[in-house]
């Protein structure tokens, strides 16, 4: 048997949307660097140490009991409540781990979800601009608009709560933020974060923030979205174990 090459391009089964979203830079570094011998790459953003030993080794035990079956969709209870008591513990800020906390495959699984759970064809998604790469592809996938809200060095790459209003329309939907930021490392101050909770009060937006990084801020206390004034009911929360915890 003789095989024949396709005569026609196979990406014509892609669809446009999924075309139109440029490759992710960091991943095309990310693998450049694997094959590169004394280099340190500082393109993925994940702690330089190993996974602490007891957390190495409960992992191994749970395979050893056979724990390798299907859980619940929202992830095994005892981890969201967990998950529910750091959050209360660190933000003060509480969640019903039955009905208010979801175990995803890392935050980027969590931002998918979170945006294609809440936008509907159409709707615009602000968002500060430099942002991490897995945001406007994420929108578009979910057939909404992603509007870029500019940022400055001058300013120190922070959101300008100006900047922001001058971009809401009726189409608004969201605003879509990641504090501490990848990449510039930006992070909001209390009273720079309630700026932006205003403007989305006063025009019912959601705010879908992304806050992994939280963990890694070296100056100042860290400002969860959720735990400000009238926020809780309007954020969606999106946080890992990989920055932190290795």
């Amino acid at each position: 048997m003789t095989a024949t090459k396709p005569t026609k391009d196979p990406s014509r089964f892609v669809s446009e949307r999924a075309q139109n979203i440029p490759p992710s830079g960091i991943r095309r570094f990310f693998d450049l660097l694997a094959g590169m011998e004394g280099v340190i790459s500082l393109g993925v953003g994940e702690p330089d140490f190993v996974t602490p030993e007891p957390i190495r080794e409960a992992a191994i035990a749970s395979l050893r009991r056979g724990e390798t079956h299907y859980t619940s969709n929202w992830g095994l209870l005892e981890l969201r409540e967990a998950v529910a008591d750091y959050l209360e513990r660190l933000y003060g800020v509480r969640y019903d781990p039955r009905s208010e906390v979801l175990i995803t495959v890392g935050v980027s699984q969590g931002l998918d979800l979170a945006v294609r759970a809440t936008t509907n064809p159409g709707d615009q998604v602000l968002c500060p601009e430099p942002s991490y790469v897995a945001y406007l592809p994420a929108v578009a996938l979910a057939g909404g608009e992603f509007v870029a809200v500019p940022t400055r060095a001058p300013e120190g790459f922070k959101p300008q709560p100006l900047d922001v209003q001058s971009r809401v329309t009726p189409r608004s939907r969201s605003l879509l933020l990641g504090y501490p930021n990848n990449p510039t490392g930006a992070a909001l101050t209390r009273g720079e974060m309630e700026a932006l909770a205003a403007i989305a009060r006063r025009h019912d937006l959601l705010v879908i923030s992304d806050e992994i990084y939280a963990r890694l801020t070296y100056q100042g206390d860290h400002t969860c979205a959720a735990a400000l004034p009238g926020m809780r009911e309007r954020t969606v929360l999106l946080g890992g174990f990989s920055k932190a915890f290795a």
